[in-house]
């Protein structure tokens, strides 16, 4: 199976780290984040991964290689200006024939993609996105009334969102409705597919999750390293 990670980001949030050396190289415990995606995508059957890079691209060849060291075989793909987040897919469109995974270069998650791929390959949606419900704790009581009378009121409730994960499973064809220059975001692919009318899956991550594309998440992963990815 084939996965795709997208690596070519700034990092600007993640400044002054990224100034040395590309988000996904960045060290959480004694392994890079790419390293702790790829090893975790291997266990799930994903033997074919392509890195989709930009910034500083050449450290992140260097680094891995071939991918041998991992069980994979890796190559890296690089744009040569930003593509955006699913810009980068389009540029590998030749070779994806057969469904394949994307995920961002800058999450932390035990979901087990090989679920979610069997998932999304079971329906009939080109696109599958993994989704996230957050729940925000709310530092004000919400008051419930009718008129000049109060009828109610939730002390301090939870908010709860859902949103992107950052890993989706593609089926070649959805690559047909990507423009084939410029930069095109997963958001606009979305809209876009909504507008025609074409059906879109979602697949909610029970496991644990994590963006880390800011100073206080990286330093969050640090944390929970050792307890669940180590």
């Amino acid at each position: 199976m084939k996965a795709i990670i997208l690596s070519g980001g700034l990092g600007a949030r993640l400044k002054p780290f990224t100034e040395v050396i590309p988000k996904p190289l960045l060290p959480i415990g004694e392994k890079a984040v790419l390293e702790i995606q790829i090893e975790h995508l291997m266990k799930y059957g994903f033997n074919e991964i392509i890195l989709a890079t930009n910034y500083k691209s050449n450290y992140i060849e260097n680094f891995f290689g071939d991918g041998s060291q991992y069980g994979v075989h890796l190559t890296i793909s690089k744009e040569d200006t930003p593509l955006g987040t699913v810009g980068p897919v389009k540029l590998l469109q030749e070779g994806l024939l057969e469904p394949f995974l994307v995920m961002n270069g800058d999450i932390l998650t035990l979901l087990n993609y090989g679920d979610m791929y069997r998932f999304a390959c079971q329906n009939d949606s080109i696109l599958t996105l993994g989704t996230k419900e957050i729940v925000t704790p709310f530092q004000f009581g919400n008051i419930y009334y009718d008129g000049d009378y109060v009828t109610g009121i939730d002390e301090k409730p939870d908010i709860k969102t859902t949103i992107l994960a950052g890993v989706y499973v593609f089926k070649p064809r959805v690559l047909d409705f990507v423009p084939p220059t410029g930069k095109y975001n997963m958001d606009q692919l979305i809209i876009d597919l909504l507008a025609r009318k074409i059906p879109i899956l979602h697949y909610p991550i029970k496991e644990y999750w994590l963006d880390i594309g800011q100073v206080k998440d990286y330093e969050k992963a640090q944390e929970v390293y050792k307890e669940k990815f180590q």
